[in-house]
């Protein structure tokens, strides 16, 4: 693959940023992608290792080796038609998938990797240009509906692959634009929403209908989660008019810090404060959206929801944006000789990070500080693991100043509600229970009740969710036809 001496000649060659005064002035994607030649220069650096462990390390199972063999022959067209036969929205994943294969690429046993997720960039971003990416239409319809209930990553990918295969999809999405957490989670500046818009229309050629603004069930305010829903559908009502359900809803329920002081304001969670600067940079007004300007803000939660929340923060214009890390520094290199070809554990640094961000790791938030109902700081103490458990360091009690607390601690499970006016069991996380097994995977215990993404396996990858939806539209297609002629 590539170039037989390649990966000897050449250098990987990462993509750049704009500068940080000038992409922190508005919220467009500030990457600069590779040209032409220096894709095909890192096409030719994929050797031909026998092994291709990053087919392996990728989720939806990339055929890397044969795309990168393409693009540096030059072969665009041919590029974009095998990463499309086993990843539905490349444009999603090669903005803000972090990247597994490079970690599994043979070449960085003792290397740097192939910039696969870079070419992947490129692929994509050259097959809308030119016109390669068009709607694919069934050539003939099976009579059979099905309803989709989240218009996230899975949701989109599961519902793309049915209506290719001659289904009446139905999505049903309970805000007022398609994309999940790609729409109202993710940041404009790390995935402009005009991606989704695209493949939305490429869907809607192809038979998908998408119905915004539809909740499914009930979800009480108290969760706090994001839904702007004007429409109420009942599990009953989608049972009863289509074949197949798949709930692909995601994991919303975030976890909580319920420390003395929670209650203060000021203390919101991350997807309190994301999804409203979405919606106004797509051109809504909204009263008393919540805003960094003028404030210290702490960021409780280290991973990319956190870091999300620290590039806002300063384009909000924050005076001071601290993050903070129960676990201890991670190294800043990995052991390649104990990881590889897995994914390391290792420091990973954000372009929002080198924005602007004070890190503090191995610090545990004891209570939050307040004067006439408003938050005004933090009280922390440092910890140290022993023996897997974490132990209060003492004497390292202190207040940090804070004006807005954002917790960034992941998600717990998907909304109880959803699950329950299905009748669907649940694991012992609180997902839906449902195996991946090849033959009735993705069924739950309800009769034509499916389950995939983060409402099945928990908080995940993007890339996990695309796979695991275009895996239970197969086996959706099974249940409705008998047999499938969707690839897993």
């Amino acid at each position: 693959m590539g170039k037989v001496t390649g990966f000897l000649e050449y250098e990987r060659i990462e993509e750049g940023y704009e500068g940080v005064e000038t992409r922190l002035k508005n919220y467009k994607e500030f990457v600069i992608g590779l040209n032409a030649e220096q894709a095909q220069v890192q096409g030719a650096r994929c050797m031909d290792c026998g092994t291709p462990f990053c087919n392996n390390g990728c989720p939806v199972n990339n055929i890397i080796p044969d795309f990168n063999d393409l693009v540096y022959r030059n072969d665009w067209r041919n590029a974009i038609t095998v990463l499309h036969t086993t990843n539905n929205f490349p444009e999603f994943t090669g903005r803000i998938c972090p990247a597994p294969c490079e970690a599994s690429c043979t070449l960085n046993v003792n290397d740097d990797p192939v910039g696969i997720k870079s070419i992947e960039h490129a692929i994509i971003d050259r097959a809308w240009a030119e016109g390669w990416v068009v709607p694919q239409p069934p050539k003939a319809k099976t009579g059979k509906k099905v309803a989709v209930i989240g218009s996230g990553p899975a949701g989109l990918a599961a519902a793309q692959q049915l209506a290719r295969a001659g289904h009446d999809v139905v999505v049903f999405e309970k805000n007022d634009r398609v994309g999940g957490l790609l729409r109202y989670g993710i940041p404009d500046f790390k995935m402009e929403k005009s991606h989704i818009d695209r493949r939305t229309e490429q869907m809607k050629a192809e038979g998908v209908v998408f119905r915004t603004g539809v909740v499914v069930g009930d979800i009480a305010k108290s969760t706090k989660i994001t839904n702007w829903a004007k429409e109420r559908v009942s599990p009953e009502q989608l049972q009863a008019e289509f074949d197949a359900v798949l709930l692909a809803a995601g994991s919303e329920v975030s976890r909580d810090l319920p420390v003395p002081g929670r209650d203060l304001d000021g203390v919101h969670f991350a997807m309190e404060f994301l999804p409203q600067q979405n919606k106004v940079n797509a051109g809504d007004k909204l009263k008393g959206q919540l805003r960094a300007e003028g404030k210290h803000v702490v960021v409780i939660g280290g991973g990319d929801t956190g870091s999300d929340c620290v590039g806002t923060s300063n384009r909000h214009g924050a005076v001071s944006v601290t993050q903070f890390e129960l676990l201890p520094m991670p190294p800043e290199q990995e052991n390649k000789d104990l990881t590889w070809p897995y994914w390391p554990y290792k420091l990973r640094t954000s372009s929002s990070h080198e924005e602007g961000c004070q890190r503090e790791f191995a610090i545990a938030t004891k209570e939050f500080i307040g004067e006439k109902g408003k938050v005004t700081g933090v009280k922390t103490v440092r910890v140290q693991w022993e023996g897997g458990k974490m132990v209060e360091v003492p004497n390292t009690e202190q207040v940090l100043k804070a004006d807005l607390v954002l917790l960034a601690m992941g998600f717990t499970n998907p909304v109880n509600t959803l699950l329950e006016g299905f009748g669907v069991e649940r694991d012992g996380r609180g997902n839906a229970k449902a195996t991946t097994e090849f033959t009735g995977g993705y069924a739950t215990n309800v009769p034509k009740v499916f389950a995939a993404g983060d409402v099945r396996r928990g908080q995940s990858l993007v890339v996990w969710a695309i796979r695991e939806g275009r895996q239970a539209a197969r086996a959706i297609d099974e249940f409705l036809m008998g047999a499938s002629d969707l690839p897993r």
